[in-house]
């Protein structure tokens, strides 16, 4: 049995359940700056000129994922004449992938983006985060490029 979702706009009172799960999803920045982040966007005032806001997922009355969704005056691959929704962050707890969550949370980040004004919604994804992938393409994304970064220290 599909377990019922409803997506709605993340609050302050999800500052807790937000921070926790930014963290899951971006193990590398410490847990208090994730709290930080997610206080300001949760408030309605992102570290942001454009407009940034997160959704979130509950199963049962619990928060289960979120996605985070901005404007962006550009994204590679898109159209440069119109500003572009695009997905910051997308999480799903594990226990919970598979089963329609994400997908849910995808299609309010595309209404969001559409009611911004937005044609396009763009994400992007580690090269070597299949199934992040897999996710992106089962939701109609299409890859528009493949980027290896580099950085060398000077002395």
């Amino acid at each position: 049995m599909t377990p019922r979702v409803h997506v709605r706009l993340g609050a302050p009172a999800d500052l807790e359940v937000v921070s926790r799960l930014f963290f899951a999803l971006w193990p590398d920045g410490p847990l208090l700056e994730h709290r930080e982040e997610a206080a300001a966007i949760l408030a309605g005032t992102p570290p942001s000129t454009l407009p940034l806001v997160v959704f979130v997922a509950e199963v049962d009355a619990v928060v289960v994922g979120f996605i985070e969704v901005g404007l962006r005056s550009h994204a590679d691959g898109c159209d440069t004449r119109h500003p572009v929704g695009f997905i910051e962050g997308w999480y799903v707890e594990p226990a919970r992938r598979g089963a329609g969550v994400g997908r849910v949370l995808m299609q309010a980040a595309e209404e969001w983006a559409r009611a911004k004004g937005c044609r396009e919604l763009a994400s992007d994804t580690w090269i070597d985060h299949e199934s992040s992938q897999r996710a992106h393409e089962a939701l109609g994304f299409e890859v528009v490029d493949r980027c290896v970064n580099f950085k060398k220290a000077l002395r």
